[in-house]
């Protein structure tokens, strides 16, 4: 009876659940998953039970199910239960069976708790027991996952909506069957958790009971620095914070580092990968960005989603570029499009041009332009004759020229006539296609966001 008194202290302390609230406990058949039914029972909480069957043991793997469904009924209370075609899933999606399992599970509960937008459930419930927080715990340290993974499970999840909870992570697991011995529950017993063949299993069966031959105390010490690390956490997160309001600097295409900021900062390996970790950075890659400190202007790191570019003294993150609608034409029937962040107009007019002094309003001379008109993203290779000169110009010095960085040069487009590049929009016309004493016609192009 003592571990039922416990069991309603940690929810009560942990502010997890109430006796007003519905809850969905999973339910294996494991003795694990038995135990928290019992304590949800005798605790007079009121809840239901789904079940997965992963349909990965053969005939044990519907034994279970049935065994389930006659828990549900002992306790009389509603049950779920779903089969899944595990390995052609995991196949599918080339990952592991672990990986798949966890994918089919979470998202039918998902789909359990809330149905056409309604609550069904105000949470769900697992087994995880404190055992389980430091394999956890382990496992995140030999992948090198960071002080957030020596935090270990959390009782309450941030995930899921906020509604997954673990109220069983204060007790060992041989007070779990301590427990369930007293009250002569009974329970499935899965045999492939005496294998190795899973990376958790490998801890449970064999790293952890070996640590304990050397120090005996070995899980109630990892528990203690769980909760060391989770204030430790604290603090770092607070110093990390602090230094990114410093060193992460807005710009119109993302955030900018000043490289000697960075450099000068305390910890500076370790606080690069936190500024970078939201951007899909890798532990890995934080060596190569810091090699970009050294290396010559435009060289580049890129994650799945951003890059970071070495501009001058800075380190720019910007997105990568994911538009792929980079051709448009104008014909004397379309002559307003949208390019990515802006709008190109082209009119026509008779007489004499005035000449702007905008960079966004430009005047060229009709009879030199062709339709149709393409206005596209520039690339290597392309070549113009800038205002006022004579002899030829690749673009890719001419943006050198005006000191543009790489994000900066992939928002340049152009307009070609015959091959011909008319203006480099937003920034130089062609010297061929100039207002000219003998102009009597002339294209007015004016962008605009």
């Amino acid at each position: 009876m003592q571990l039922i008194q416990a069991f309603q202290q940690f929810v009560a302390e942990k502010k997890l659940f109430s006796k007003n609230d519905k809850l969905l406990i999973a339910v294996s058949g494991g003795v694990d998953s038995v135990v928290l039914c019992e304590l949800c029972h005798c605790s007079g909480y009121q809840f239901a039970i789904a079940h997965c069957n992963f349909k990965l043991r053969g005939a044990e793997s519907d034994e279970d199910e049935n065994w389930v469904k006659k828990l549900a009924s002992t306790y009389n209370v509603k049950w779920f239960n779903k089969q899944f075609d595990t390995e052609t899933f995991a196949q599918h999606q080339h990952i592991g069976i672990q990986e798949a399992a966890r994918i089919l599970r979470y998202k039918w509960f998902e789909e359990l708790i809330t149905v056409d937008g309604t609550r069904a459930f105000d949470y769900l419930l697992t087994a995880h027991h404190a055992d389980d927080n430091v394999e956890t715990l382990l496992m995140n340290f030999f992948k090198g996952t960071g002080i957030a993974g020596l935090t270990g499970i959390k009782p309450k999840d941030s995930g899921m909506g906020s509604h997954l909870i673990r109220p069983l992570l204060f007790v060992a697991k041989n007070e779990i069957l301590q427990f369930a011995a007293e009250q002569k529950l009974s329970w499935r017993e899965d045999a492939s958790n005496a294998s190795n063949k899973y990376t958790r299993n490998f801890f449970r069966n064999d790293l952890l009971p070996s640590l304990a031959k050397l120090f005996p105390k070995v899980d109630e010490h990892l528990l203690n620095n769980i909760a060391r690390f989770e204030e430790i956490q604290v603090l770092y997160n607070h110093s990390v914070k602090q230094f990114a309001k410093k060193l992460l600097i807005e710009t119109e295409d993302g955030f900018q580092i000043p490289i000697l900021g960075l450099l000068k900062t305390p910890a500076y390996t370790t606080v690069l990968f936190e500024l970078l970790k939201p951007y899909s950075f890798t532990a890995a890659q934080t060596n190569e960005v810091l090699k970009l400190c050294h290396a010559s202007n435009g060289k580049y790191v890129s994650s799945s989603t951003h890059r970071i570019i070495r501009n001058r003294k800075w380190l720019l993150i910007t997105k990568l570029n994911t538009n792929n609608n980079s051709l448009f034409v104008f014909d004397n029937n379309n002559m307003k499009l949208t390019a990515g962040e802006f709008t190109l107009s082209i009119q026509a007019f008779e007489g004499e041009a005035a000449i702007s002094s905008q960079k966004d309003v430009v005047s060229v001379d009709s009879s030199e332009v062709a339709f149709p008109l393409l206005l596209r993203k520039w690339k290597q290779g392309d070549y113009f004759y800038p205002l006022g000169m004579t002899k030829k110009k690749k673009i890719s010095r001419f943006l050198i020229d005006e000191k543009l960085s790489l994000p900066e040069k992939e928002k340049v487009w152009v307009i070609e006539s015959a091959g011909r590049i008319v203006w480099v929009v937003g920034r130089r016309i062609d010297n061929r296609f100039k207002i000219k004493p003998s102009t009597t016609s002339f294209l007015r192009l004016s962008i605009s966001e």
